[in-house]
């Protein structure tokens, strides 16, 4: 396999739990620039995932990145875990429940029916611990200060969102959806539907368009990968 990173490459590297979407793009910048003694390389992701969310990262280097938008405009597929009875202010398990509601009666057929009021375009707030940018400073930022902001709603569109199994308090769902789509939106949104609540307890992205999960590299064999290339060429 011969690289070209200059005029561009696309690579589908699964995002480490706990990364960053930026700290594996800032990662495979200096490495590949390191490995092939380049002093500047363009390199981007198309799609951030949360730092506690794994899956599919599309990173496009050199000439490749005009394609981000393109990438980023693409559907995409998503499987996790929510807590039921529970909520949380980041809507994931990054912070502490606030809130605490009783799941006794609740089942899976419930479940299952509550979650196709979601299907189809919907407006969704998104969480204020997000990388949205304020007035020039990260909405999460914002929020860890106590600041009282509030973001606008914006319009998503929902294919398919299957909850999969329930074993209280959690349960697993597929989410099939259109690109600005918050997870942890719709998680805390399906559990206020229930008139309960929920957060998100773990995520990882599948697909991107036509771009599949089972197709991507970890990030050490990716690094691997483009290491021994360098050498044999």
């Amino acid at each position: 396999m011969a690289f070209n990173f200059w005029d561009g490459e696309i690579l589908l590297v699964d995002k480490p739990l706990g990364w960053t979407s930026f700290d594996v793009v800032n990662s495979l910048r200096y490495f590949i620039c390191k490995t092939y003694k380049i002093k500047k390389l363009k390199v981007g992701h198309a799609g951030t995932l949360d730092p506690m969310a794994t899956g599919l990262l599309i990173i496009c280097t050199g000439k490749m990145t005009k394609q981000i938008d393109r990438f980023q405009g693409m559907d995409k597929v998503y499987v996790g875990q929510m807590c039921l009875g529970a909520t949380t202010p980041s809507y994931d398990k990054e912070t502490e429940p606030d809130r605490q509601f009783d799941i006794s009666k609740l089942d899976i057929n419930i479940l299952k029916e509550k979650s196709r009021l979601f299907l189809g375009d919907i407006d969704q707030i998104p969480p204020l611990y997000s990388a949205i940018k304020i007035k020039g400073e990260r909405a999460y930022n914002l929020a860890r200060k106590k600041e009282d902001v509030k973001l606008k709603s914006r319009r998503v569109t929902i294919h398919q969102f299957d909850i999969v199994n329930y074993n209280p308090p959690d349960a697993g769902f597929y989410v099939r959806c259109s690109k600005g789509t918050y997870i942890r939106s719709l998680v805390r949104d399906f559990g206020e539907s229930l008139d309960n609540g929920a957060y998100l307890t773990a995520l990882k992205r599948t697909q991107i368009g036509t771009y599949s999960l089972s197709d991507a590299w970890s990030l050490e064999s990716v690094k691997e990968t483009i290491l021994r290339e360098a050498k044999e060429n």
